[in-house]
């Protein structure tokens, strides 16, 4: 589940390791490296170099170091810690505990007078994230956070395929989950499944400006699983606008919750007011 969100709380919480030196690399898990990689690669690599900068780009969090760029990728399960501590307590996918066997990869800290050390670790309960160096991210589209309503008209244009698959396609458009995607596509009033090049250009404005208020919103709650819909997506849940009962389908392989109401294929777009 880590989405933008998620990485953004990660990148924030990072921050605190901005300006220290890398004493020590562990790689508790020999699968969890890309790139042909192994830990003492990673030694060699890290240990000594100072951390400069952190970025986000998708759901991808970036540690720059004045050496080479450390990328951490979360899978369903990751979870970044500072000093044992996490900006996001528990994930809607994952097993809603932590545990010191699940850490995958970590960064020990030299202190000094001016910085006190500390760890940067990752705990990653199903192994589906990873670290990387000097990622290429050419493959992955724009990040969601600040898109442009022209850049959304072209990523959607000609698509014959599902919306909500099209806006989670990491290779179109960075940082979007199904949790996101969901709550984004009820509150613009556009069926998952529709035809994601059949939008006209009102439904693509109302589509990006639900986009950036959903994750301005979230952010600023704490969690992708924030959204006003969450709590309604359960079996009998309904729909928090209108009342009907929410359809629950696949679409995109990936489990959807929807309205039938506001959201049917020939539905007109939601207004403004519920972007």
């Amino acid at each position: 589940m880590p989405e933008l969100i998620e990485a953004q709380l990660y990148a924030d919480a990072a921050g605190a390791a901005v300006g220290a030196t890398i004493g020590r690399v562990e790689l508790l898990d020999a699968t969890w490296v890309r790139g042909g990689l192994r830990g003492d690669d990673l030694v060699d690599a890290l240990v000594g170099r100072k951390i400069t900068g952190v970025g986000r780009h998708g759901k991808v969090v970036l540690l720059h170091t004045d050496g080479p760029t450390l990328a951490l990728r979360f899978g369903m399960t990751g979870r970044l810690l500072w000093d044992e501590r996490s900006p996001v307590d528990s994930l809607v996918y994952g097993p809603g505990r932590s545990d010191e066997a699940w850490v995958r990869f970590a960064l020990w800290m030299d202190g000094d007078e001016a910085l006190p050390g500390g760890r940067l670790a990752v705990e990653d309960a199903r192994r589906l994230g990873s670290v990387e160096l000097n990622p290429d991210l050419a493959s992955l589209g724009p990040d969601a956070r600040g898109l442009a309503v022209e850049q959304l008209r072209k990523l959607l244009a000609g698509g014959r395929g599902a919306l909500k698959s099209r806006l989670m396609d990491q290779r179109r458009l960075a940082g979007l989950g199904n949790l996101l995607t969901d709550e984004i596509l009820w509150r613009a009033g556009l069926h998952p499944a529709r035809p994601s090049g059949g939008l006209d250009r009102g439904q693509v404005e109302l589509l990006a400006a639900t986009m950036a208020q959903v994750l301005d919103q979230l952010t600023a709650r704490g969690g992708s699983h924030l959204g006003d819909l969450q709590p309604a997506r359960e079996e009998g849940g309904r729909c928090p606008i209108d009342g009907a009962l929410l359809r629950r389908t696949t679409v995109g392989g990936r489990t959807s919750y929807w309205c039938p109401l506001h959201q049917s294929p020939g539905s007109n777009p939601a207004s403004p007011d519920r972007a």
